[in-house]
């Protein structure tokens, strides 16, 4: 599996208004939330982009405002999770 790498000249990530140690997980979070509220990433794949649980990541789209969608990919995880736990 690949990595793909985003570079951040210093002078933008300086200019955030955030302390340098919460650049990286926010960016990640900004990115998540708006890849999903676009349709470019499903909610399984976003909230893994965050790094945050699905009930962390509920709350992050709650407090931004962006609508919760169930697409198939989210229906097929969870018709698994129900056969494993039967």
């Amino acid at each position: 599996m690949g990595t793909m790498v985003l570079e951040i000249p210093d002078e933008l990530a300086k200019a955030l208004r955030v302390p340098p140690e919460e650049r990286l997980p926010r960016l990640c979070r900004e990115l998540a939330v708006r890849l999903y509220q676009k349709g470019l990433l499903s909610f399984g794949k976003a909230r893994e982009l965050a790094g945050m649980s699905k009930w962390e990541f509920h709350v992050l789209l709650g407090e931004e405002g962006i609508v919760r969608r169930y697409d198939v990919e989210e229906l097929e995880e969870d018709l698994r999770t129900l056969e494993a736990l039967a």
